[in-house]
Order: C-alpha cells, then sequence, then structure tokens
C-alpha cells in the first residue's frame, strides 16, 4: 500500500486564494491606479477605530519626512565647511554648526518615528476590534434566511477566514505606502532645492530597483497561486490530522501512515515550487542590482560632468549622491507596500461588500411593540421558498395555535414542519400570506423582541463550550430557583450532579477540566434552556431524538405536566407522543393535508393513520 498512487484531484480550491489569480495578471499601473481609493478606504476604517492613534501616526510621520530633509539640507553645511580651503582644524571647527544639526535631525527623528511606531502599534489592535465587531454584530443580525442563500453564506466565509483578518494589515500598509511617499517626496524636494537637474538623477537611480521589486512581487504572486491547490490539501489534510471530530477514525481505520504519506506528497511539491521562486527570485535581484549599478554609475558620471562643468559645488554633490540613495531605500519600500496593500486590500474589499450586503438584508427599525404573551397565533395562506429552490417548502398553509394548547405538527421528512414552526415564531418571514399574534402581522414588530416570547427545544441543538449553567440559562440572571427548577423538570439535575464542578463545569473537553456529555445527556440540557427561558410558546422539535425510550416516555410526561399554560408546538416523528396533543396537523409536500385530533384523524384512514400504523406494526 505504500507504493499505491494517491488520488488528490477531488479536494477543491480554496476561497483563501480567491485573488491569487488577479495578482497574477495585472501590472504596476493596475495597482497604482488603484491605490489611492485602498488607502482612502483603510484611513477612514483607522480613523473610526481611534481619530487620535491615527492623527498621530500619519502627523509624525510626515514630521519625519522633514526631518529627513531638514537632515540632508543641513549635510550640504557640513560638506561645504568640510571640503572649504585652510587647515584641518579650522574646517572641522566651522561644520560643527552644521554637524549639530544633522545630529539634531538624526536624533529628532528617531523620535517620531518611534512615536509613529508607537501610535501604530496602538491603532492595529483598535482597527482589528472595530472590524471583528461590525462583522459579527451583522452576522448575528441578519435575517436566519440569509444563512440559507449559498451566495451570502460564500461572502460570509471569504470575510471571516481572511477579510476581517485584513482590516489591521491593510491600515498598517496603507501608512507604510504614505511613509515611503513622504520620504520620496522629501528628496525630491531636497534635491530640488539644491539643483533642478538633479531631480532627473533620482528617477535614473531608482527606476531598476523598482523593475527588480515589482518583478520580484509578480513572480511571488504567481507561484502562490500556481500552491493553491498543494496548500489548501495540506490544510484539509492537516485538519484530519490534528482536529478533534475524525480522531476516533483516524485511529479506527489506521489512517495515520496513509494521511502522512497525502501530506508528504503535498508538502514535497510545495516545497518544489518554493525552491524554483527563491532561485529565480534571486536572479531578478542580480539582474536588479546590476541594472542599479549601471544605474548608479550614471548617476555618478552626471554628477562628475556637473562637476567638472562648474554646475555643481563639491558638498552639494555629496549631499545629493546621500538623498538618492536615500530615494532608493523609500522607493523600495513603496514597491513593496503597494504590492501588498493591493493584494490584501482585495480581501479587504470583500469584508466591506459583505458588510454592506448585510446591512442592507437587515429590516429597517419597526416601532410596533411585540407582544409579550397572545391568545391565538394564526398562518393564512402562507407560502415560502428557501433561496435558489425552485420547489416552494410551503404552499398556502393556513394554521391555528391558540394559548394553552398542544399541537403536533406530524409528516414525513421534508414536509415543511420545521419551516412552518420557524415561522410561527418570526425566525423566517413568509413570501406570501401572513402570520399574526393575536391580529398583529409579526412583519410589523422587530424579530429580536417576537424571540423572546419563544422558546424551543431542538434537535439539532448546539452544544455550546460553556459551563453546565450558561448552557441552561444562554446568559441570562433569572436566579438560582429559575436554573435548578428548569433542570429538574427536564432531568438534567441528573446530569448535573455527575459534573465534577456542577453547574460551573466546562462542557468541552477540549478545555482543561473540561467534560463532555452523551448525546442524551447534552439532550437533557437542550430541553432544561427552553423551559428555564419561560415564554408563552415553546417549540419542542424532535425533542427526544436522542434519548432511550424510557427517558423520551419521561420528557413528554413533564412537557404535559409542566407547560404550566405553556403553548406547546410539538415536531415529531414518533407518533405516539401525539396521541393527546389538542390539534395534530399533518404535512405533506409543504401542505396541509390533515389535521384533527389523533382519534379522529385514525378514523380518517388517511396519512396520518398510515403512519401511525407503520410504527405501531413495528411493536407488535
Amino acid at each position: 500500500m505504500a507504493d499505491e498512487p494517491l488520488e488528490l484531484g477531488e479536494i477543491s480550491f480554496s476561497d483563501w486564494y480567491a485573488h491569487t489569480d488577479k495578482m497574477a495578471e495585472v501590472g504596476f499601473l493596475t495597482i497604482a491606479r488603484r491605490l489611492p481609493a485602498l488607502v482612502g478606504q483603510a484611513m477612514r476604517m483607522a480613523w473610526r477605530a481611534s481619530p487620535r492613534d491615527t492623527a498621530a501616526t500619519v502627523g509624525f510621520n510626515l514630521a519625519g519626512g522633514v526631518c529627513t530633509a531638514f537632515g540632508l539640507l543641513a549635510t550640504t553645511g557640513v560638506l561645504e565647511a568640510l571640503f572649504r580651503e585652510g587647515p584641518t582644524p579650522d574646517r572641522v571647527r566651522a561644520a560643527l554648526p552644521s554637524l549639530a544639526l544633522v545630529a539634531g535631525a538624526a536624533a529628532l527623528r528617531t523620535v517620531v518615528q518611534a512615536a509613529a511606531g508607537w501610535a501604530q502599534s496602538r491603532l492595529d489592535p483598535q482597527v482589528s476590534r472595530l472590524t471583528e465587531e461590525r462583522l459579527y454584530g451583522l452576522t448575528s443580525r441578519v435575517p436566519l434566511m440569509a444563512y440559507d442563500d449559498p451566495d451570502f453564506h460564500d461572502a460570509m466565509e471569504r470575510a471571516r477566514m481572511r477579510g476581517v483578518a485584513m482590516a489591521d494589515v491593510v491600515v498598517m500598509t496603507a501608512i507604510d505606502v504614505m511613509t515611503a511617499f513622504i520620504g520620496i517626496a522629501a528628496v525630491a524636494g531636497v534635491l530640488g532645492i539644491l539643483h533642478p537637474s538633479l531631480l532627473p538623477l533620482l528617477v535614473l537611480a531608482v527606476l531598476p530597483d523598482a523593475w527588480a521589486a515589482v518583478r520580484s512581487a509578480r513572480m511571488r504572486y504567481s507561484s502562490m497561486y500556481a500552491l493553491i491547490p498543494a496548500r489548501r490539501r495540506k490544510w484539509i489534510i492537516a485538519e484530519l490530522l490534528a482536529d478533534r471530530s475524525p480522531a476516533a477514525e483516524v485511529r479506527s481505520f489506521t489512517m495515520r501512515g496513509f494521511l502522512l504519506r497525502m501530506y508528504d506528497a503535498v508538502a514535497r511539491a510545495e516545497q518544489e515550487v518554493l525552491l524554483r521562486l527563491a532561485k529565480r527570485q534571486t536572479l531578478a535581484k542580480i539582474v536588479g542590482e546590476a541594472l542599479g549599478g549601471i544605474g548608479t554609475g550614471l548617476v555618478y558620471l552626471t554628477l562628475g560632468l556637473l562637476l567638472a562643468f562648474g554646475a555643481l559645488p563639491l558638498a552639494v554633490a555629496g549631499t545629493a549622491v546621500l538623498a538618492i540613495r536615500q530615494g532608493q531605500m523609500s522607493l523600495s519600500n513603496l514597491m513593496y507596500a503597494t504590492n501588498r496593500l493591493y493584494e490584501e486590500g482585495l480581501y479587504f474589499t470583500d469584508f466591506l461588500d459583505f458588510c454592506a450586503d448585510a446591512e442592507r438584508r437587515i429590516a429597517d427599525p419597526r416601532p410596533t411593540p411585540a407582544p409579550r404573551s397572545f391568545d391565538e397565533i394564526r398562518a393564512d395562506d402562507v407560502t415560502f421558498s428557501y433561496p435558489g429552490s425552485d420547489n416552494p417548502a410551503l404552499r398556502g398553509v393556513s394554521v391555528r395555535v391558540g394559548k394553552g394548547e398542544v399541537i403536533a405538527f406530524v409528516g414525513e421528512n421534508g414536509s415543511g414542519k420545521t419551516t412552518l414552526a420557524k415561522i410561527l415564531s418570526g425566525l423566517y418571514e413568509p413570501d406570501g400570506g401572513t402570520v399574526s399574534w393575536d391580529g398583529l402581522d409579526v412583519r410589523e414588530v422587530a424579530p429580536e423582541e417576537l424571540r423572546l416570547a419563544t422558546a424551543v427545544i431542538a434537535q439539532d441543538h448546539t452544544r455550546w463550550p460553556l459551563t453546565a449553567r450558561y448552557n441552561i440559562t444562554m446568559g441570562t440572571d433569572k436566579g438560582e430557583p429559575a436554573l435548578v427548577a428548569a433542570a429538574e423538570v427536564a432531568g438534567a439535575d441528573e446530569v448535573i450532579a455527575e459534573l465534577p464542578y456542577g453547574y460551573s463545569t466546562l462542557l468541552d473537553r477540549r478545555f482543561k477540566d473540561g467534560q463532555e456529555l452523551s448525546g442524551g445527556q447534552w439532550q437533557r440540557i437542550a430541553v432544561a434552556r427552553g423551559f428555564h427561558r419561560d415564554a408563552p410558546l415553546l417549540i419542542c422539535d424532535e425533542p427526544t431524538a436522542a434519548l432511550d425510550a424510557r427517558a423520551e416516555h419521561a420528557l413528554f410526561e413533564r412537557i404535559r405536566r409542566h407547560s404550566d399554560g405553556r403553548t406547546v408546538l410539538l415536531i415529531t416523528h414518533r407518533l405516539a407522543s401525539v396521541r393527546y396533543a389538542d390539534r395534530i396537523y399533518v404535512l405533506d409536500h409543504g401542505k396541509v393535508v390533515e389535521e384533527g385530533t389523533h382519534d379522529h384523524l385514525m378514523a380518517e384512514e388517511g396519512l396520518y393513520a398510515d403512519l401511525y400504523n407503520l410504527q405501531a406494526q413495528a411493536y407488535r
């Protein structure tokens, strides 16, 4: 088996590299045209995060550029004093004032650069916090329907996986671009003051470095694009080797050796690409440095001609050399920062586009207060379709739920039971028809307020990596008696009693002192969560799926005994549990095909009776 060819082609590309192909295709002019917009977006984000630190970062960088220019100009005075005729001690003494100015400018530049770095280090975490809060504030507010839209889900994953992480990088890189521009502008200003003819020398000196920087960056991005499949595969295989979920099966099926072979094959392929990239970048660097040497030689030749013809004093020529070298350094920084800003800016734009789309999906404020209780909930001629689906999930459904009643929705998989329950509780809004609580259309009230009147016990409940207490209370503070009462009703008190720290036990084995529960134990915690909500409408969606027969019977007895005037909406495939429901609605392919009590529906000998008898036969 060790020599068996590995099939890796079934592993798909990653959204993480969604924009790398754009970087491989564009030139520097394209990047330069988009640069002002990217810098503007980044600086607006930084200003919202912290106006003070943003202003300080920009201000200190500007001050650093002024110090650079002043230091270069002061260097001219030093060189003029040293190059004049006379005894060396006299020339040194004459150069001391200018030398002091150079030293002072250098010291001040060091201070302001340190201050700029300090302000930027303060700004970065604030930008990260702002973008994360904005992202997750929107993802938790958008209608639940958005999560059923594949386009929204893909955009959210791109924004989460890299877009939000790039916000502080984009801000930092935008500041680096501005700093490099300031450095180049300072050098250009100095050369213009010294002699107008020196400005073309700056361009001549920096063009080779610019070419080498752009060439190297394009090779790097092209290589990263080529590595998309390999890195995606490495990530997937690494998850299989290191994640908790597949850990048991990796060991049960002795997959370790096979997965390590796959990982090694992909890692070697990635290594070959990176080694070729290193070789090509080294060649580009050598060519760039060679061209740079030619450019520098031309600079010195031009300066020599200017000196020979008396067009330029020797001191000014010396300052020009220093200024040009400073300009080369600033341009190299600019090339690197610009390329990086463009790449990361694409992912940052994903984040901004996602936020704009999410904000459009959020409904406008609804001033009508939501009811805290009800006498009747009605759905009249409700239709509903999931995004991208050609078949409606509900077709002209009408149901009535009275206060204090136990209502059951039954039917085969895909009949629309859970969808209808979500519409009645305000999680979804119908495409057509109306849902009303005591005559008030739920479209007129804020969904968050309506949900306060609803509690849900779901089959696919979340196993929160929190303490047992918070898994039941969900962050509400109703006191210890309410917590204990809800746990007792659900039978979760027996689960809590076996935990080492009681309600303070962390229910996640990935953390120190964390504990894991069985499926049935988790189900009891979820039931306690629903009772602790103490809402007038209690939706039980397959609440006993993970329970054994004895626990299932006990739970339904508790629900009937402790409903205390609550309205219970029961969704289940176990029809023996709905015999005592006040009314049963039978759904089939999105329509209500039967309704009535258990006895009435059995007498009708329709779909309900057929399903009930099929289940009953297994126990005869």
